[in-house]
């Protein structure tokens, strides 16, 4: 099987200025992947065509630019969205029966990070195949339709509205967000002008922040990356709720009143729950190997099995697909609701969670009284790419250590990001202390390790 050397978990993603995000090799991809893409479109339209979404970050432009030169040199037409959350390219790209559709983000990254993220013409992210064709197809030489058969493009001028519509088709009729005054962090990103309004016109009270983008501050401080600033915020205001996404829009993190946060694990517990309890929710839940042991035993109490899969999204979605079932998620706050939408989206997936607690009539702490998550230590040591912990006997050493402290009362998992030039620490178990000191051990290990080889960053 022929490896991928640009697509990771999520896509292309990386420094801008900097190999592989440079415009010149943008345009390229873009070119590459019209050639392939399109070719999977309606072979009853005149071309195929492609939309392309943003998020907020200055490099967006430029990255734009390039990219729709690729596409229009292919042949393919083009419709711009402007900056848009990914969940919303994902909608419109099967709305509007396109071949495919591009985000240019870096989601959850600083701002002088940026990529791209494909959705194939049945709005759900493209299958390691059809990554590793369009990566092939890179390897030629860029060629360049005839005047004639150039691809042309314009602009999408209705997306945020329609978007809006979508997200709001998936809560019943029969409820509304009448009386919850509700703060919405933007993380300045994709979501910023779109957010707030689904809210609103559901009923609810809405404070909107981060929604004020200037193409350097996404992320920054704030989202659901951030998430002590929305804790902060739901107090500030007095809200009974506050909602946190990331920069693209596709990532969840809540506070209740009191600035109580809850991730991923939490939130799809949530969902789960109620779903379960009014007899919606077909087969089980899917998480990954980060997924919180606790919240497996406590949807196990309620009946409801979990299966695990790799990180990243794009897998717990294959796994559900493959199971028939319609609920998966991360505890980064991807939340995947199947019969809602093709993909994961932030303001779906709260709006599934505030379901939840309305047809209860509680709150979030009440809908999670049954859930204890067992601490669990995160730490991200920066290395360079293709740095390997496994060829570090040091490294193995630790780790063995580590597993034989814990034995079964908890996991360690290893992991490099599929996103970032780190190595993913992850220490689960019964105490606090313990899981910080054996996390934060190993990381010194790795961070060592990669000192000793020169692969740590400059």
């Amino acid at each position: 099987m022929t490896e991928r050397h640009y697509f990771g978990t999520d896509g292309v993603r990386g420094k801008v200025g900097e190999a592989p995000i440079t415009a010149d090799f943008v345009m390229r991809l873009g070119h590459a992947a019209g050639e392939v893409l399109a070719r999977r479109g309606d072979a009853s339209a005149d071309r195929a065509t492609v939309l392309i979404g943003k998020d907020t970050r200055i490099s967006g432009y430029m990255l734009e630019a390039a990219l729709q030169a690729g596409l229009t040199a292919a042949g393919v037409d083009v419709l711009l969205a402007g900056p848009m959350p990914t969940p919303a390219i994902a909608y419109l790209t099967r709305a509007l029966r396109l071949a495919a559709g591009i985000v240019i983000s870096a989601s959850h990254n600083p701002y002088d990070d940026n990529g791209l993220k494909f959705f194939g013409a049945n709005g759900r992210k493209l299958a390691d195949d059809t990554e590793r064709q369009i990566e092939a197809r890179l390897s030629a030489p860029m060629g360049c339709m005839p005047s004639a058969q150039l691809g042309r493009a314009r602009r999408v001028t209705d997306a945020a509205g329609r978007y809006i519509e979508f997200c709001k088709s998936t809560f019943p009729n029969e409820l509304d967000l009448r009386g919850l005054k509700i703060v919405v962090d933007c993380a300045h990103g994709a979501a910023y002008g779109v957010a707030g309004p689904v809210l609103h016109e559901l009923g609810a009270e809405v404070v909107t922040v981060g929604n004020h983008p200037n193409g350097l501050n996404i992320n920054d401080g704030c989202g659901a990356t951030h998430p002590e600033c929305i804790a902060r915020e739901v107090a500030v205001h007095g809200a009974d709720i506050g909602v946190a996404l990331d920069g693209d829009g596709d990532r969840l993190v809540m506070a209740d009143a009191t600035g109580r946060l809850y991730d991923g694990d939490a939130l799809l517990y949530v969902i789960a729950r109620q779903r379960k309890l009014s007899g919606g929710l077909p087969g089980g839940v899917v998480g990954t190997l980060m997924t919180n042991l606790g919240t497996e035993l406590a949807l196990g109490r309620l009946g409801i099995p979990v299966a695990r899969t790799a990180v990243g999204d794009r897998y717990v979605l294959e796994a559900m697909i493959e199971r028939g079932w319609v609920l998966g998620g991360e505890n980064s706050g991807h939340i995947v609701c199947l019969d809602r939408h093709t993909t994961g989206d932030g303001i779906v997936s709260a709006l599934q969670v505030l379901i939840a607690l309305r047809t209860a009539g509680q709150t979030l702490a009440e809908a999670t009284a049954d859930l204890t998550l067992l601490p669990q230590i995160l730490v991200n040591v920066p290395t360079r790419r293709g740095f390997d912990y496994r060829a570090h006997a040091e490294v193995s050493a630790a780790l063995a250590a580590a597993e034989a402290v814990l034995g079964r009362r908890g996991r360690i998992l290893l992991r490099p990001s599929g996103t970032e030039p780190v190595i993913r620490v992850m220490v689960e178990g019964e105490h606090v202390g313990e899981v910080s000191g054996l996390a934060h051990g190993l990381a010194d290990t790795i961070r060592l390790a990669a000192d000793a080889r020169g692969d740590s960053p400059s």
